[in-house]
């Protein structure tokens, strides 16, 4: 027993030692085998269905941001863009067509309402001169009736006296000269009866003329009134046809924006990278009839790489964003890579969860939970793109 003591304090000693220098070399890191790597995954989706002609994409391959993916046959794309630029020139072509009927309809409207109510005083006028006329033959057919009268009277007068003298002329009481004076006084009295006559009859014509003047006059002013009455609806006809410019000219920009929809169509049956990136799980082929929104490729971006590492949440106390990272990579044997602390999440993985716990159940069971670490790499380390994303990986975090 007193042979072993030497030996069994000697490895006590070296366990002390060692011990010692584990924890000295361990002081101030934090390290997770739950890590991986991560990098943007970008879902390559048709935007147009239709068939496709080509797919150049090679599969597992790097491709450039504007390569092409696939193309869709553009046949149908293209009619409905000539479609939509034919209904847009017919477009164009009405707003023309109505935006010039706006100055015109307004001048004739403008010019009616000038006319008819110009039109409405003339024949007024027309009326007052024809009732002046009316009332003036009304006057001189009095004036002729009162005439007639009196060279009637002149006229019956002449005829006795010529009658009394006719007996006075057999018994030569008067000379033939006396008689053929008195007859001839009386044949110009019963002219001037006759014609007296006839100015009533003038008179007369002229009342029915003037008669029929009124008449014309007054269905001319009527005219005039319903012109008028016309020329009154001018403002709403320029209304409507200033409304239908603005519809016009809203039928336009509806078919200007169905060109460009067309235009984007079209322009979709072309799949083109959006960025640079490698292509995998490429389910297209030539031949194949595609939907709208059906995934065609997935395209990483592997110059875009960083690791997700969920450390427990113990190990986050002196754990800061900028902290200098080592990453070993199981895939290579353990190659490390530098890089450092980027961000801590939020929150802990669990939360962001389908089915987040909820410790208010009852059944309280403590378990440490983890929080996901951004780290992100060093450029210029994985020049070959040998990083793929859901690798697992080791950081070591030096958090002093």
């Amino acid at each position: 027993m007193s042979k072993r003591l030497p030996l069994i304090i000697a490895a006590v000693v070296v366990l002390i030692l060692g011990v010692g220098a584990w924890l000295w070399l361990t002081a101030g890191r934090e390290s997770t085998d739950d890590a991986q790597v991560e990098a943007h995954v970008t879902p390559i989706a048709a935007r147009v269905g239709g068939t496709i002609l080509q797919v150049p994409a090679p599969d597992n391959q790097q491709v450039e941001a504007g390569a092409l993916l696939a193309q869709i046959d553009p046949r149908d794309y293209e009619l409905a863009l000539s479609r939509a630029q034919a209904e847009l020139a017919n477009a164009q072509a009405e707003l023309a067509v109505a935006q010039a009927n706006v100055p015109i309809t307004s001048a004739t409207a403008t010019s009616s309402v000038s006319n008819a109510r110009g039109g409405l005083a003339q024949a007024e006028a027309g009326i007052s001169e024809a009732e002046q006329g009316l009332e003036a033959a009304r006057a001189r057919l009095t004036t002729a009736q009162a005439k007639v009268r009196e060279q009637e009277a002149n006229a019956a007068k002449a005829a006795r006296d010529v009658e009394r003298l006719r007996p006075l002329l057999s018994k030569q009481e008067i000379s033939q000269q006396q008689f053929d004076a008195a007859t001839a006084d009386a044949e110009a009295k019963r002219a001037a009866a006759d014609s007296a006559q006839s100015q009533v009859q003038e008179a007369e014509a002229a009342i029915r003329s003037a008669q029929s003047r009124l008449v014309q006059a007054q269905a001319g002013r009527e005219q005039a009134v319903a012109g008028v009455q016309q020329a009154d609806t001018a403002p709403q006809q320029v209304s409507a046809i200033r409304a239908r410019a603005a519809s016009a000219e809203a039928r336009v920009k509806q078919s200007e924006a169905a060109v460009r929809q067309a235009q984007l169509n079209l322009d979709y049956t072309t799949v083109k990278a959006p960025i640079k990136g490698i292509v995998s799980r490429k389910s297209v082929e030539p031949g194949q009839v595609v939907q709208p929104g059906q995934p065609l490729m997935t395209l990483i971006p592997l110059d875009q790489i960083w690791i997700t590492a969920n450390f427990k949440e113990t190990q986050l106390a002196d754990m800061r964003p900028g902290q200098r990272v080592k990453v070993a990579v199981d895939a290579y044997g353990g190659h490390e890579f530098s890089g450092k602390i980027d961000s801590i999440a939020a929150a802990t993985g669990a939360r962001f969860s389908l089915l987040p716990p909820d410790n208010a159940s009852g059944n309280f069971v403590k378990v440490v939970q983890r929080v996901p670490v951004k780290i992100v790499l060093e450029e210029g380390q994985d020049q070959q793109h040998v990083l793929r994303p859901g690798m697992s990986v080791t950081p070591t975090v030096y958090t002093k």
